[in-house]
């Protein structure tokens, strides 16, 4: 069974998820404060999927956010927002979520969401692919076990960000627009905004450049997307 934890603290509303997810054969783990959350993913490791409400009492879901990646990269974050500033949703992506969504949203537009981050996530088994490894010096991306090394070093990355480093350095020197990168990380049935890519590579940057303002492995094309210069 395929389990998503549900965090938020309006009732109504976190009735309304469950539901709707149970209807999509989701096996569903309730949560009405950060701390309960968190105490959940540790009572049910095997939670792929994570449903969090940014505005809460205590711990919000920012934090939550940020400690779920501290300790555990495979989980997919979906952040629930009632607010619509943009620095929520960029927030809320640079501290490690995967996806955004504004309430109020549709069952379909939720459940398709979740669809869509449990695909990306794999179901776990090892992939089947012509080589292990994929070599861009400094860089060495293991394709079996889904890790990246920098000079030799593990870099920690999220599913998402696996996926994107593998996009780029399987194409080494190719400009590829912003929404050939959303299709190929994100799927063609996303219903997300495409800057979604820009504050993923921005993240990204952050954990694989020498200097992330002066980038030297992801660059910019400008008007267009980016390419792994080589």
């Amino acid at each position: 069974m395929k389990k998503v934890l549900v965090l938020e603290d309006e009732a109504n509303i976190r009735s309304f998820v469950v539901i709707n997810l149970k209807r999509a054969g989701y096996d569903t783990i309730e949560a009405e404060t950060g701390e309960q959350a968190l105490e959940q993913l540790q009572r049910h490791p095997d939670i792929r999927v994570a449903l969090l409400d940014i505005m809460l009492p205590g711990i919000d879901g920012f934090e939550v956010c940020r400690r779920i990646r501290a300790g555990n990269l495979k989980v997919g974050i979906i952040m629930l927002t009632a607010r619509t500033q943009e620095m929520d949703k960029v927030t809320g992506l640079m501290t490690g979520a995967d996806d955004y969504v504004t309430k109020p949203f549709s069952p379909a537009e939720l459940t398709a969401r979740v669809d869509a981050l449990y695909r990306r996530l794999g179901d776990g088994e090892e992939e089947t692919v012509s080589q292990d490894e994929i070599s861009r010096p400094p860089f060495l991306l293991n394709t079996r076990n889904r890790t990246l090394k920098k000079n030799g070093q593990l870099v920690k990355l999220t599913q998402v960000e696996y996926n994107i480093m593998k996009l780029f350095m399987g194409n080494p020197d190719k400009a590829m627009s912003r929404e050939e990168i959303l299709e190929s990380v994100w799927g063609r049935d996303y219903f997300g905004e495409v800057k979604i890519v820009d504050v993923n590579v921005r993240r990204l940057r952050v954990k694989i450049e020498d200097n992330p303002q002066a980038p030297r492995f992801i660059t910019t094309v400008w008007g267009y997307g980016y390419k792994w210069s080589i």
